[in-house]
């Protein structure tokens, strides 16, 4: 299939407006309850950091599965891995998905399937994959070297992006692409609304191009960095998108307004990775900077830093528990790659129960 080229036009909307609250909201809550800031600092003053090994080279991209029970990673050694984190973060607790013949950059999981798991890898296929047996249930071949992947609401579609800045649309159910799209622009990360009508697209112009979905008609044009936009994630909620940028700035935009709201500013390096927390209430992001900052969404308050010995890739929080896995590219004693993922986990501030 020949990819549709999307044409730039000069009459788009382009926003830039930024709209800052009057108010900031300083309500913190466990799992829907409401805690006092003193409770919010033990239980980030309690977390507990646990280490998963397991790849040979650094780790690229972690993702967990809809129920919250696997974590998947994906390596520069050409192999994925689901790990079991509630059983333990032993090796034996894990297993490894063989079968790419070049470096796996993202995965993700089909939030309709608890064991249905996509891989893009820069050998110019996407896999998926059927965690629980460890096979590879199909093989798509792409025209481009694919380091950005997404999969649509509904499950129905994946989307992924390569080094030509070609976005291509895969049916999971005939295994097919059944739209390409080449864009005149450097494309970066890349993500549907929670209603599956949307489609987000990070730029190198520095803007976050909305998408109508399915169609791809260009909506909207958002301009709010001074540099290369990143990575992008829409929130749980659904009202807000959170946009990463080599300006080192992390911007917050209503998706009902789609003017930016706010913007956090903890970091000193370009943005490689963000995600929310299950309930919105967090946003965590990371950089080259030796640490992830831990947000407050609605107030903009650097909550908590997450010291780390290297630069970060890759941050992802549990869709259930306040569970964040992350990797980047810490050295071994050996002086190679660890090739190993971390998971920052927090408990009830309430009680003193372990966690489950």
């Amino acid at each position: 299939m020949e990819p549709e080229q999307i044409e730039e036009v000069d009459d788009e909307k382009i926003i830039y407006e930024w709209s800052p609250p009057t108010g900031q909201k300083q309500e913190f809550f466990y799992k829907g309850y409401p805690i006092t800031r003193e409770q919010v600092n033990k239980m980030f003053d309690n977390s507990k950091i646990r280490e998963c090994r397991g790849h040979k080279e650094k780790v690229h991209t972690v993702a967990w599965n809809c129920d919250g029970r696997k974590l998947a990673s994906g390596s520069v050694d050409k192999t994925a891995r689901v790990w079991t984190p509630h059983r333990g973060t032993d090796i034996r607790y894990s297993v490894e998905l063989k079968g790419h013949t070049d470096s796996v950059d993202q995965l993700d999981w089909d939030p309709t399937h608890p064991d249905r798991l996509a891989t893009a890898s820069c050998d110019k296929t996407v896999r998926l994959w059927d965690q629980r047996s460890g096979k590879c249930t199909a093989v798509i071949q792409t025209a481009g070297e694919n380091i950005n992947i997404c999969w649509s609401p509904d499950g129905n579609h994946i989307a992924v992006g390569d080094k030509n800045d070609t976005i291509s649309i895969i049916d999971t159910r005939t295994h097919k692409i059944i739209d390409n799209r080449k864009h005149p622009v450097e494309v970066n990360e890349i993500a549907w609304n929670n209603a599956n009508n949307q489609f987000f697209v990070t730029t190198g112009q520095g803007t976050i191009k909305v998408y109508d979905y399915p169609s791809f008609e260009l909506q909207l044009n958002l301009r709010g960095h001074t540099a290369n936009c990143y990575c992008v994630e829409v929130d749980p909620t659904s009202k807000y998108l959170a946009v990463g940028s080599a300006d080192a700035l992390v911007t917050l935009w209503d998706t009902r307004t789609f003017q930016c709201v706010r913007a956090f500013e903890e970091l000193t390096w370009p943005v490689r990775t963000l995600g929310f927390s299950f309930d919105g209430q967090f946003i965590a992001s990371a950089s080259e900077d030796h640490f992830i900052d831990v947000s407050h969404v609605e107030s903009g308050e650097s909550i908590h830093h997450i010291e780390c010995s290297a630069a970060m890739n890759t941050v992802a929080w549990s869709p259930r528990d306040y569970y964040l896995a992350y990797a980047g590219d810490e050295i071994a004693s050996d002086g190679k790659y660890a090739g190993n993922l971390k998971i920052f986990s927090m408990k009830d501030p309430r009680e003193d129960t372990k966690l489950q």
